[in-house]
């Protein structure tokens, strides 16, 4: 696991206007920024995700290699490491914790990038899932620095469907009497994390998968196994509750339609982008379908829809299998082959 720096936001003022005093980003660094800083990935974290569990596709010999590209992971504000509810000193503490956007988030990466590291071109921007946002927030925001992106398994517009799931997620926390509005003290509320869980374990793989019983390649005995040991288990591991609900709510408003200057229209915010795009939705992803972002594409100007062949549903992106890590792989190092959009 990567030890992490810190990056001073100072006092932060999210695009809903409140300020956020004494903020900061939690990043890890890969590689090397080469001399003329024309080797710079940033690659996102993901909903509840640290940067360390992006690590599965960073290492030499792959697309993503340490020897070839300086690679900045930053951590989603909101995720427990940079400026959160769970580490935010009062009066925006824990359930007061301001509301936080993808624009907000890309924001505040924009500054560290272009702040602490001098960068001015970003080779690649890519992401899984609240990554994948980012990634296309990134497009959006900044689409004179962007060379590339390669947002998979995410969407550039939270859908309504998506809004719904996410709505189960939040209510199987908050129903648990020790959540106590989001103002718990150190007794958290685990009923409801493990209530959480379970609402998750239906959508973050697929009917096939749990037909085929993949989950015993991951070591699971049993359904049940698989249901406490790995679902349950992924959200007691330090995941704060208020936290969680902070991310769900910047995961839920998602939408790069809401950049200043587009006024709510996505289709033109995406036509604005000018990166060479390679989206890689998963074929049978719950969460984010490939029609999804097949729409997407269609208003891209320069863009590729490369869907995810197999089973393993939305979490085709998490490094979990090989065969999905390797396809990912492959189309990051042909999309880093080709001329960037600002070419």
């Amino acid at each position: 696991m990567t030890h992490h720096q810190i990056f001073d936001l100072g006092d932060f003022t999210t695009q809903h206007g409140a300020t956020l005093r004494g903020a900061f980003l939690a990043y890890a660094t890969y590689g090397e920024l080469n001399a003329d800083k024309s080797n710079a990935v940033v690659y996102p974290t993901w909903y509840s995700g640290r940067h360390w569990d992006n690590e599965w596709l960073i290492g030499p010999g792959m697309a993503l290699d340490p020897e070839k590209y300086f690679i900045i992971v930053p951590n989603m504000m909101g995720n427990g490491l940079s400026s959160s509810p769970s580490n935010t000193l009062p009066p925006y503490d824990r359930a007061r914790f301001p509301n936080i956007t993808v624009f907000d988030q890309v924001a505040a990466q924009h500054r560290l990038v272009t702040e602490k590291f001098g960068i001015e071109r970003l080779a690649l921007v890519t992401g899984w899932s609240m990554g994948a946002g980012q990634t296309y927030q990134w497009a959006v925001s900044y689409p004179e620095m962007v060379e590339r992106i390669a947002p998979f398994c995410g969407s550039a517009r939270t859908s309504l469907h998506n809004k719904v799931f996410l709505e189960g997620v939040k209510a199987a926390l908050t129903a648990d009497a020790v959540f106590a509005g989001g103002w718990y003290g150190e007794n958290w509320p685990t009923t409801g994390l493990r209530a959480l869980a379970r609402v998750y374990a239906g959508w973050g793989f697929s009917q096939a998968f749990y037909w085929e019983r993949e989950y015993e390649k991951l070591g699971y005995a049993s359904l049940d196994d698989f249901l406490i040991g790995f679902w349950e288990g992924f959200f007691l591991d330090g995941r704060d509750p208020n936290n969680l609900l902070s991310m769900l709510w910047t995961w839920q408003h998602g939408d790069v339609g809401q950049t200043p200057g587009f006024d709510g229209y996505t289709e033109a915010a995406l036509a604005s982008i000018k990166a060479t795009a390679l989206v890689l939705p998963a074929e049978k992803d719950l969460y984010f379908p490939p029609e999804d972002e097949a729409w997407a594409v269609t208003h891209i100007p320069n863009a590729e829809l490369r869907v995810i062949p197999g089973i393993w549903g939305h979490f085709a992106g998490h490094g979990s299998n090989h065969e999905d890590t390797r396809f990912i792989d492959t189309a990051l190092s042909e999309l880093l082959a080709k001329p960037g959009g600002l070419a």
